[in-house]
């Protein structure tokens, strides 16, 4: 069907007037006729999986004590080393994931690859429950990181190549929505006493409970359909449209979209080449990917977690399992604020505040630590960390607690609002088709590799930099972020996929 007259006849069928002809554009002539529900059925669908990989981040919180107390079984008990080790291995599993998505996604399909990575959910927490040993530990939590980078990759790109313009930051936002809901779900099930006694309850009653997103996600993205433009790509025009259909409801005029994605497909080629590397369309967003991936890692977050039980302690929060639940609710509550704006404020802008306000708390902590230093006459993390349990009642402490509480407050909002969620949208919208799956696994490989490496130095961090230094480190990497945001980020607010690549390369968009 002839795209003019298209856009002709819908813009008569929607108006009666001809003369309107040239106002309105057939972009918005098409979404008027769209309908969103399916296309709501499928983003849900899919974001089961996030939630699991909530579970994974979350679950190492309430269970390294458990691990590490005298009550637990002889075998299963961990050491300082053997915990940090159950914590941050699931990054390496996460990095390999990455790898393995990125195949994924190109050989069987988005679809597929969501289906399938249920699967090392639902085996590595059962390995975990059923454990007879650390090495059984260890295996648990590699193969639900695993899980985490596949689906940490392969998400984002199902739903933004699921969603049209309108809708595509609001639904790709769901996804570290979904994150955080599970941690705090497992940060919840902590405090009601659900995981209190995780290893001396049934392996039934506990797998079902964290096996109950991944089974759910592997049912009903049976229901749902592979991503238009993956089955372009693969020249199944037909499956597409039907695809599309689905997506858009029966009212829109998928020719269109379809003619249209085609087209794009049509230009870029079907497989991606090393000399792909020189296109601007390549190198530029896979840049830009990397870039916000290391920076993510580098605002400190895993910092500010590690240190949010001390504080609430000092704050004269004595429950530390309301602590974790406090903090878990900051998160959910603003990256669902984050996900509402997204299509109106815009990523660079959300990124920039998110970027202003992490900078202002880190620095803020960075004083409240040196403070803190000055006040027992010593740097060292172990030691300032027995003084703060030890002294948590006297006045100097209680003077300096706003300081923490607020530094820490705004920096879990800032981060929600904007460098939590919204790296792993750009990573979705900015890559062509065709290196889509290569792109998105080296920046997935990046973030894990970046986590893992923050997660295991920080602790030599804080004793080569000081515990003050090491925050203001972090604060310079936040205001680098803003400036690298500002300068190289370019705003994809209401754009279409081919449009924003029309944009790195220099051309005008369809």
């Amino acid at each position: 069907m002839d795209i003019q007259n298209e856009r002709r006849r819908l813009l008569d069928a929607e108006d009666g007037d001809e003369g309107l002809t040239g106002l309105i554009s057939e972009q918005d002539a098409y979404l008027s006729k769209v309908k969103n529900r399916n296309l709501y059925l499928a983003t849900f669908a899919s974001v089961l999986g996030p939630m699991s990989f909530g579970f994974v981040l979350g679950y190492s919180s309430p269970a390294i004590p458990a691990l590490t107390s005298m009550s637990t079984d002889p075998r299963l008990r961990l050491d300082a080393n053997q915990a940090s080790w159950f914590g941050s291995i699931v990054t390496l599993g996460a990095a390999a994931g990455g790898l393995l998505g990125g195949w994924m996604v190109g050989k069987i399909g988005r679809k597929l690859s969501l289906m399938f990575c249920s699967l090392p959910f639902v085996f590595g927490f059962t390995i975990i429950i059923a454990a007879q040993n650390v090495w059984m530990l260890y295996i648990g939590r590699v193969l639900t990181g695993l899980a985490s980078g596949v689906t940490s990759l392969v998400v984002p790109l199902y739903i933004s190549e699921m969603a049209h313009e309108r809708v595509r930051g609001l639904l790709g936002s769901c996804v570290q929505l979904m994150v955080v809901l599970g941690i705090m779900g497992v940060y919840l099930a902590d405090m009601i006493r659900v995981l209190r006694c995780l290893f001396h309850t049934s392996l039934n009653e506990n797998s079902c409970f964290f096996s109950i997103p991944p089974t759910l996600l592997m049912v009903c993205m049976c229901f749902m359909p592979e991503t238009p433009r993956f089955l372009l790509s693969q020249g199944k025009r037909r499956e597409a449209e039907e695809a599309l259909r689905f997506l858009r409801g029966p009212d829109a005029p998928v020719e269109w979209e379809c003619a249209r994605i085609e087209e794009a497909c049509d230009e870029q080629g079907s497989s991606f080449q090393m000399s792909d590397l020189k296109d601007p369309g390549v190198y530029k967003p896979l840049v830009i990917g990397v870039v916000l991936m290391i920076f993510q890692q580098m605002t400190g977050i895993n910092a500010i977690m590690f240190y949010a039980e001390t504080i609430f302690e000092q704050a004269h929060f004595k429950e530390s399992d309301l602590a974790s639940v406090i903090v878990g609710v900051i998160q959910v509550v603003f990256t669902g604020v984050a996900a509402l704006i997204m299509d109106k404020a815009g990523r660079k802008v959300l990124l920039i505040i998110s970027g202003v306000a992490m900078a202002i708390s880190t620095t803020a902590f960075g004083v409240y630590f040196y403070l803190m230093s000055k006040l027992h006459s010593t740097t060292s993390l172990s030691v300032l960390a027995l003084d703060i349990q030890s002294k948590a009642g006297e006045e100097p402490h209680a003077d300096l607690a706003w300081l923490a509480l607020a530094s820490m407050a705004v920096f879990i909002t800032g981060f929600a609002l904007g460098w939590g969620p919204i790296p792993w949208l750009i990573m979705s919208e900015v890559f062509p088709s065709k290196v889509r799956g290569v792109a998105s696994a080296v920046c997935v490989l990046t973030n894990w590799s970046m986590a893992f490496v923050v997660t295991k130095t920080f602790q030599e961090l804080m004793i080569l930099l000081t515990s003050a230094g090491t925050f203001w480190l972090f604060a310079s990497m936040c205001v680098l972020n803003v400036i690298f945001t500002v300068a190289f980020i370019p705003e994809t607010k209401g754009k279409t996929l081919e449009q924003i690549e029309a944009t790195f390369r220099g051309t005008s968009g369809p």
